[in-house]
């Protein structure tokens, strides 16, 4: 399995929420980092922690916090709604 960062409820939908940060860049770049095995991770984790719960019957979303830091001056935060769709189909926890 693999771990969630975050995990809430907006309105009753189950948002698992990644975060990511850079010291340089852009918060895209920083986001981009979730590649598709780390999403195929996150799915299969949160539908585990879904069906543990017996939240089967809310919907699932992934978002991703990017955070640049940079060394002087203040911190850039974006917030990634819906980055990217359930990574897995059926399987046990399905």
């Amino acid at each position: 399995m693999g771990e969630m960062d975050l995990v809430a409820l907006d309105g009753r939908t189950l948002v698992v929420l990644e975060v990511r940060s850079k010291q340089t860049g852009h918060p895209d770049d920083a986001a981009r980092t979730v590649d598709k095995e780390k999403q195929r991770r996150l799915s299969l984790t949160a539908l585990w922690f879904r069906k543990r719960h017996r939240l089967e019957a809310l919907p699932l979303r992934f978002d991703v916090a990017a955070i640049i830091w940079p060394e002087l001056g203040t911190p850039i935060l974006e917030h990634h709604e819906n980055a990217f769709p359930l990574a897995v189909r059926g399987g046990m926890f399905g």
